[in-house]
């Protein structure tokens, strides 16, 4: 709009009338075009001392009116000339804001609002300090959520994997089609032509190209260890996978390990046993060890109801007499170093034998003070067996199932259902089974299939975190971090993780560019060959990996510079990397001034950029971060289907089906964003939306007002 200035009747006051580029209208009463009332004397007298705007801009509008008036305004202004056009202005800084890639597997909501908005105003405010603002909107387009929907439509087993990854993608380019198409609508500034995709082949290659640094300098490894597995999903997972499901009920139990062999320091001519607690009875045939802590005082307590004697913490002992429902009378107590040196009957397995043990990770908030050790399905489990030199026996299969292994009782039983059932039947037949409760506590989930995981041990690709949390410690400390009390959520993950498993047992993914030898099954992975394989996807795409002989993929002068035999002897890996590598390696020079996301990736994003960052780099991908909360109702609640409380952007800004829903258009979306408290979870709802559409209304009437 512009303002134009003449003069009238003469008298040479002057009459400001707002015109459109879509033309004047001259003589427009307030609310509406048309000629003015009649006017009687007094009024016409003292007319020309006001100075009333005229103007065609409506007080109000509703429905399909405000939705036309909206995209007039967003074309004839050239809303989406404006990126372009501040990129092309001179300025003296410029303001990275690096776009946190949303997944590209459905329709936006409301979430996206409220994080793309609140990244606009960032942009827009930045525009106006009068800096060049870089921002380029990105999709994180791989993974096992659309594989699966892919899978689901495709509906038949033995797809080959380029058959997966055909469908996968057209879901993909779908999602971001819609996606895309909506962020513009809400009036986001940015980049719309040269938006990054973690599938396109140049994305790829470059992401190789930091997993080639990282493994040249002994970041990435490959191991056997226990990792979080999805039967729901029949793939390892990482900590930034996980939904933890505080209302999991497990069966817990208490159960006895026979001492075969007494600690020197305790003498008995009776039998004593060793009591232990878990909430994982299926982990029980998997046993290695039985954990105490070294520091702590154990008592041998005699049941007043059976005379059984057990060996129990000492300071557990009135909670376990209160549970058990007997006396227990102390009968000899001693430290848990002098149990070192005992040794205790396995309880399903007669004939196996396994050693008490000093552990670190043993404490006495629950249980008995005693720890039943399986390293096959624990990770403290796994650093004491690391440490004793203790066997890591697998006996659960990719669908969660017990192995030959766990012998003919338990083979193909579903460990968390009937596998339970039928390994607490075989501890009560042999008289181990003390004791069996419902016990409700925080459970990992599958983040996707919302399945509860379990944890097992197989060959996999890591990131070795555990050398690089000091350096990203030291990074963060150099980034500023809003709200400031979200500093330590990040240090904490940080200092929880060990490991990063990054490989999956999938298709729709960038494959891990290493080849197996079929005898040895040795790894064959080094700069030449990684270097050659990024090359070919930035060409040709990752498809390739798959599409292409294995005699393109590792060439004779790759062979020879690599020192390997011939390629007859190779077979070409089937695992694709996770997807929070792929997202995490999308930071670039210039370093960004800020990332702006939920405070879900305080342990996802954040993390993942932040250690791919400070191995390659030597220091953290953005200068700031933002960290926002949840979109809830408002009523404060998570927003789901079962509920009905879930608020859909596009009906917010278009309306719903019945006239109860109104039509609010995108300026109130935006307005809700910008006078919300974004830093807290942010409430959205009728109440919400009407309270900023009056407040978007009050300006529009200034123009009607006198004196406005």
């Amino acid at each position: 709009p512009h303002w134009d200035s003449v003069a009238r009747d003469g008298g040479g006051l002057l009459h400001r009338a707002l015109s459109f580029s879509s033309g004047r209208c001259q003589g427009a009463g307030p609310g509406e075009g048309g000629a003015q009332p009649a006017e009687d004397s007094a009024q016409a007298r003292y007319r020309d001392t006001v100075l009333l705007p005229r103007t065609d801009f409506p007080m109000k509008l509703t429905g399909q009116k405000l939705l036309d008036r909206e995209l007039q305004i967003q074309q004839e202004c050239g809303f989406a000339d404006l990126y372009s056009w501040q990129r092309a202005r001179k300025a003296k800084k410029e303001f990275c804001l690096h776009d946190g890639p949303p997944y590209a597997n459905g329709d936006p909501h409301v979430g996206h609002a409220l994080n793309k908005i609140l990244k606009d105003i960032r942009n827009r405010f930045e525009m106006l300090r009068g800096r060049q603002v870089h921002y380029i909107p990105g999709w994180d387009c791989h993974g096992l959520p659309i594989e699966l929907k892919a899978l689901g439509e495709l509906g038949t087993s033995g797809l080959s994997p380029l058959q997966i990854r055909q469908k996968a993608r057209e879901f993909a380019v779908g999602a971001i089609a819609r996606q895309k198409a909506a962020f513009q609508r809400w009036g986001v500034m940015a980049d719309w032509d040269k938006c990054y995709y973690t599938f396109d082949g140049a994305y790829e290659a470059a992401q190789l190209k930091v997993f080639q640094e990282m493994h040249s300098k002994g970041f990435i490894y490959q191991d056997y260890k226990p990792v979080f597995w999805s039967p729901s999903s029949r793939t390892a997972l990482a900590e930034a996978e996980l939904e933890y499901n505080p209302e999991h009920v497990s069966r817990a139990i208490y159960a006895t390990f026979p001492l075969v062999t007494l600690p020197p320091d305790i003498a008995s001519e009776e039998g004593v046993s060793v009591l232990v607690w878990t909430t994982q009875p299926w982990t029980i045939p998997a046993n290695q060890a039985v954990c105490y802590m070294p520091n702590a005082k154990y008592s041998v307590v005699k049941r007043e109801d059976n005379s059984q004697l057990l060996l129990v913490a000492a300071e557990r002992t009135a909670s376990l007499s209160a549970l058990l429902g007997t006396e227990l009378q102390i009968v000899a107590t001693f430290t848990g170093s002098q149990l070192q040196g005992g040794v205790c009957k396995h309880p399903t397995i007669p004939e196996k034998q396994v050693p008490l043990l000093p552990a670190n990770h043993v404490t006495m908030a629950k249980g008995t003070g005693l720890v039943h050790t399986a390293p096959a399905h624990g990770m403290d489990d796994y650093s004491v067996a690391s440490h004793f030199k203790l066997s890591v026996e697998c006996m659960v299969d990719e669908d969660g199932k017990f192995t030959e292994m766990a012998g003919p009782d338990l083979q193909d039983l579903a460990v968390m259902t009937e596998g339970t059932d039928k390994v607490i039947s075989m501890l009560k037949a042999c008289g181990a089974l003390i004791k069996e409760e419902q016990c409700v506590h925080s459970y990992p989930y599958d983040w996707r299939t919302k399945q509860p995981v379990v944890i097992r041990p197989s060959k996999q690709w890591f990131i070795n975190t555990e050398s690089l949390k000091d350096k990203a410690k030291d990074a963060l400390q150099k980034v500023r971090v809003l709200p400031e009390s979200a500093r330590g959520g990040l240090l904490a993950m940080l200092d929880k993780r060990t490991y990063w498993c990054i490989s999956r047992q999938r298709s729709w993914g960038v494959p891990i560019p290493v080849f197996y030898h079929k005898e040895t099954g040795d790894a064959l992975i080094n700069k030449y060959t990684m270097s050659h394989i990024a090359k070919l996807f930035k060409e040709k795409g990752s498809d390739c990996w798959w599409e292409l002989p294995i005699e393109t993929l590792l060439p004779p002068e790759v062979l020879k510079k690599s020192k390997a035999g011939p390629v007859s002897e190779y077979l070409r890996g089937e695992d694709v990397l996770d997807i929070w590598f792929d997202s995490g390696a999308s930071w670039s020079d210039p370093r960004a001034d800020a990332y702006v996301e939920g405070k879900d990736q305080i342990g996802g994003w954040f993390q993942s950029s932040l250690l791919t960052s400070v191995a390659v780099r030597k220091k953290a991908p953005y200068k700031s971060l933002v960290v926002h909360g949840f979109a809830v109702s408002e009523k404060g609640e998570k927003m789901s289907k079962s509920l009905g409380n879930v608020v859909d952007p596009d009906v917010v800004i278009n309306g719903g089906k019945d006239s109860g829903t109104p039509a609010y258009g995108a300026d109130v979306l935006r307005w809700w964003v910008a006078e919300s408290n974004v830093f807290s979870e942010v409430q959205i709802g009728p109440n919400a939306l009407n309270s900023a559409r009056d407040s978007i209304n009050k300006p529009r009437h200034l123009p009607h007002q006198p004196g406005g």
